[in-house]
């Protein structure tokens, strides 16, 4: 990376501030949720119809079961290796040394890579975003029984956004389940419509945040006002299915997951698509951009 880019002043023009030191503020978003059209994929009018109202959309049984059983294993093998090995793109529990997500798998492994660029999900991809993609971020997720942690609240956009440099809302995360996702066992929670709104947090981002949010994320989350005013509006929805199924949800749609402590664990690959109209400027924060295996700046 060079100096010169770490050094660049935010961009100017900003339409989604946020971490500006004032206070929370709710504004409307200002970019479509689904950019094409039906005939440009595989997704139906119904589907493409829902994902816009809702920020979300399930499939179930996405891949078969002997795929899940390939993947899983390659997903205990690195979580074993992680148990030991150090490196930066492994990030442990807050309170722990458990491993809690391994990040770049899709520029580090090869099993993965070759996941993230299966035609069945960038087909999908394109479609929503009408355009070429690329990966912007990939990682595992672990939530083992017992003892998995929870997510709270966020919009990843709002961190895409200050501490990446993703200029607009023309992104959106794949989420592979691995294992079954039950109601009980810290799945994927969403607030259906939350997409159509943009929370502006308070406060300003520390320098490299990531080293503490990555763990446990207390910077850029929405306070307790405007979630209840988005849940009044859409409701909770908890996002369960059997392994194998995925999840894609919209780069700004409100989510988190409770812990797990339940004997069944919840694992899954998670990949983030962007446009490739949509690539990365300096940070809006004002602050270095943050390291190449969190933000693929390619």
């Amino acid at each position: 990376m060079s100096e010169a880019l770490q050094m660049q002043p935010k961009p100017q023009g900003d339409v989604y501030p946020s971490r500006t030191g004032g206070e929370t503020t709710i504004m409307k978003r200002q970019d479509p949720v689904v950019y094409g059209t039906v005939d440009s994929g595989p997704l139906s009018k119904e589907q493409l119809e829902f994902y816009d109202k809702n920020g979300y959309l399930v499939l179930d049984r996405f891949f078969s079961a002997d795929e899940v059983e390939a993947y899983r294993n390659e997903l205990k093998r690195l979580w074993i290796e992680g148990r030991t090995k150090e490196a930066r793109e492994i990030i442990r529990e807050p309170e722990s040394r458990e491993v809690r997500s391994i990040f770049a798998v899709h520029r580090d492994n090869e099993v993965f890579k070759r996941l993230s660029e299966d035609t069945r999900l960038v087909s999908i991809m394109q479609q929503i975003l009408a355009s070429d993609v690329y990966i912007h971020q990939s990682r595992i997720n672990y939530k083992p029984g017992f003892s998995g942690k929870e997510f709270y609240w966020h919009s990843d956009f709002e961190t895409w956004h200050v501490e990446d440099g993703m200029p607009r809302m023309r992104a959106l995360s794949c989420s592979i389940a691995l294992e079954d996702n039950y109601v009980h066992n810290g799945p994927l929670m969403v607030i259906p419509g939350s997409q159509k709104h943009y929370i502006s947090c308070p406060g300003e981002t520390p320098d490299d945040n990531f080293l503490n949010s990555l763990r446990k994320q207390e910077i850029g989350v929405p306070d307790h006002d405007s979630l209840e005013f988005l849940a009044s509006e859409g409701g909770i929805e908890s996002l369960t299915g059997p392994a194998g199924s995925i999840i894609l949800f919209d780069c700004n749609t409100m989510h988190g997951s409770n812990g797990n402590i339940t004997p069944f664990p919840r694992s899954n690959i998670f990949y983030v698509y962007n446009s490739v109209e949509n690539k990365l400027q300096a940070p809006y924060s004002g602050l270095k951009p943050r390291p190449d295996y969190i933000a693929t700046r390619d």
